[in-house]
């Protein structure tokens, strides 16, 4: 079932700006990953790692959940379907398990937060960790953001047999 135009629109829109929320919010906590690992004012890596905390709960898990939503909403809503291209199916791939690796990432920045929080020793927290997830979920950001301006042709064979199915029903 394909949705009403407005509906369409609307939806789109909501894909659009969860989607672009979210690699706004990995920028930043790139950036922010940088600053903590090269800093050497203890007060701007305890700052960092405690603002990457509230980003990573407050604002990455949000914008990829609702990415995550509205695409589904606009797959199973309009001609592209969930099923029929395999650039849909690669977002969706993307998007689940960025989401997936993104939640099981929450308890590690939860952790480096307790340590900057503490007035304990901040060797700890001169790992690349953050800033290397920061850039490989950038990577894949951007690559399914790639895959909805190109749309790569090529429908899987669920695809192709509900364009023959379409085929026949018009002939008839």
């Amino acid at each position: 079932m394909t949705m009403a135009p407005r509906l369409r629109k609307f939806a789109l829109t909501a894909h659009v700006v969860s989607s672009v929320g979210w690699l706004g919010a990995v920028v930043v906590f790139l950036g922010l990953s940088v600053a903590g690992l090269t800093s050497e004012d203890a007060q701007t890596v305890r700052a960092a790692y405690l603002a990457m905390e509230s980003i990573g709960l407050f604002v990455l898990v949000p914008f990829s959940l609702a990415s995550l939503l509205t695409g589904l909403v606009q797959s199973l809503g309009t001609k592209w379907g969930l099923f029929r291209h395999y650039w849909v199916l690669a977002k969706l791939l993307i998007n689940v398990v960025a989401s997936i690796i993104l939640l099981m990432y929450t308890q590690t920045l939860s952790s480096l937060a307790g340590v900057a929080s503490g007035s304990g020793e901040l060797g700890v927290l001169r790992s690349p960790s953050p800033a290397l997830h920061a850039v490989a979920g950038l990577l894949l950001l951007l690559m399914a953001a790639t895959l909805s301006v190109y749309k790569p042709r090529g429908v899987t064979r669920y695809g192709w047999r509900k364009q023959q199915e379409l085929r026949t029903v018009s002939q008839l």
